[in-house]
């Protein structure tokens, strides 16, 4: 972390800030998954307001680097003390789509932890604070992320496209895999139709 030489004014007003935040609602859907998150949208709303009360401003900007891309995020006070940091997260695709997901996933997560505001599962909770992220938000996370390349693999096997579905299928370390292939009753990602397909032969060794 990197911060201007005092940030004893900065600290005085997030202090403030802080006790009159409540959570991120949780108002988005995942389409995958039958259920909600706290998008960057709930993230700034829950901010907003107590920030600008409180002389806090922020900026951020994206970055990259040999590992993937991310965010430099500057938490700033009307004093000019400010205090920043850096975010990034490895691509599993090397495209715009997959740059950009991941930066607005960068940008929520770096606000969120910045400004130290939890998340909320509905209006009524928003006041609550929370300590610990769930696994199943963890999951529904890495889910969010993964739905370009999930996407990709239907679009190829229902057109017949194996070849790409079966790169992209490739483009998914490990645990990834086994995170999306399980049987569609517990949360898995794809039908037992298109499982079935990916089990075969014509499907694994398409080139």
């Amino acid at each position: 972390m990197k911060s201007s030489e005092s940030i004893k004014a900065l600290a005085e007003a997030l202090c403030k800030a802080q006790s009159e935040m409540g959570g991120a609602v949780k108002d988005s859907s995942n389409p995958f998954f039958k259920s909600s998150y706290a998008d960057l949208t709930s993230v700034i709303k829950a901010i907003k307001e107590s920030f600008a009360k409180n002389g806090l401003s922020y900026t951020q900007f994206p970055i990259s680097d040999e590992l993937g891309v991310g965010v430099v995020t500057r938490l700033m006070h009307t004093s000019g003390e400010w205090m920043e940091n850096s975010y990034t997260l490895p691509l599993v695709k090397r495209d715009p789509q997959a740059a950009g997901s991941a930066i607005t996933y960068a940008r929520r997560y770096a606000l969120q932890s910045i400004a130290g505001i939890p998340t909320a599962d509905d209006d009524a909770e928003s006041a609550m604070l929370r300590t610990e992220k769930s696994k199943q938000d963890e999951y529904e996370d890495m889910i969010v992320d993964l739905l370009p390349v999930i996407k990709a693999i239907k679009d190829g096997i229902a057109t017949g496209d194996y070849s790409t579905a079966n790169e992209e299928w490739m483009s998914l370390s490990d645990t990834e895999k086994q995170l999306v292939w399980k049987a569609p009753s517990k949360g898995g990602k794809f039908t037992t139709k298109e499982r079935e397909i990916m089990k075969t032969s014509e499907f694994r060794e398409a080139q």
